[in-house]
């Protein structure tokens, strides 16, 4: 495993594959390797891009990829997608749209599954941003699902958040009500060249100008038509000016921190859930447990106090 890890520092796209494999399966073989790569982690500019469905989100993370290999820098892409609650696999369409940008050696694509996880993001992806990270990764992109005011979680992770929106999608100023819209570092007004571009572009300055008038500054609104390249390299100067902005002040120290609590937290959340659902002697007492609620013989409180008890001894 210090091979492994050793590997995926020297930034190899087959180990950092198989490391990103073993992190998604919660593998105990890769609590090692991430013990060793978290000292390596926290160079990369992470930028959390999100937005409704249909927005040209992929289309716009190839361009602004591109963008940022003209510039020397290395490339990582996780692009989530919903995972189906049938079936339980995900249609990976983002690696299928981006599969251009796949003969470049310093980009790396990974797309995963949300697996049942709320909030556009899937758990697994704090250990993927840390594995790009250390690999020597520059720029590393988390595209959301995209799915409207849920994808709110991208926040705990990016530096930089960007929300994409098109005009032509309904009632734009409902989407501004949305709570996506009120986790922007960056707005991206993709497909500026349909009809109603002016008057989105109009609502989204209103609200800028709402949030300025609250004493915050002013958020940037960056015109784009990512199928063409058009905008992209303002909206990349953008992104970086936030970071620029941001680095060496308390606000980005207290951000990281967050991030690190987050995942924090999910680690633990996915170890309980692990140990209760997984373990044998947890496993048939839960299901004693749901056949007594079932019977309205106890109720769902008291039965996760008891296991919780357990638990916690």
């Amino acid at each position: 495993m210090k091979d492994l890890a050793q590997r995926v520092m020297k930034g190899d796209p087959r180990a950092i594959a198989r490391m990103i494999t073993l992190a998604e399966n919660a593998s105990p073989e890769a609590r090692e390797c991430m013990k060793v790569l978290h000292s390596r982690s926290g160079n990369a500019h992470v930028i959390g891009i999100t937005g409704v469905m249909g927005a040209g989100k992929s289309t716009l993370i190839s361009e602004l990829a591109r963008e940022y290999r003209k510039r020397g820098k290395r490339v990582g892409i996780i692009a989530i997608d919903p995972t189906s609650p049938f079936s339980g696999g995900a249609l990976l369409g983002d690696r299928i749209r981006m599969m251009e940008l796949a003969t470049d050696p310093d980009i790396f694509i990974r797309s995963m599954g949300t697996r049942g996880m709320l909030g556009g993001l899937t758990g697994a992806v704090y250990d993927v941003v840390e594995i790009l990270d250390a690999s020597g990764k520059d720029i590393v992109i988390v595209e959301t699902v995209g799915v409207g005011q849920a994808e709110v979680d991208v926040i705990k992770i990016a530096d930089t958040t960007l929300v994409v929106l098109v005009p032509g999608l309904g009632d734009s100023i409902q989407s501004i009500k949305a709570g996506i819209m009120e986790i922007a570092d960056v707005y991206a007004v993709n497909k500026a060249d349909r009809p109603g571009f002016e008057r989105t572009m109009a609502e989204i300055e209103s609200l800028v100008e709402l949030i300025a008038d609250r004493g915050e500054e002013r958020t940037p609104i960056i015109p784009v038509i990512a199928k063409e390249g058009k905008g992209i390299p303002e909206l990349a100067d953008t992104i970086d000016a936030h970071r620029k902005k941001m680095e060496g002040t308390k606000e980005f120290t207290l951000h990281r921190r967050r991030r690190y609590e987050a995942e924090l937290v999910e680690i633990i959340r996915k170890r309980l859930m692990k140990m209760i659902f997984d373990e044998d002697v947890f496993r048939d007492r839960v299901e004693d447990l749901i056949d007594m609620i079932m019977r309205k013989k106890k109720d769902p409180y008291s039965a996760a106090d008891e296991i919780l008890s357990q638990v916690l001894k």
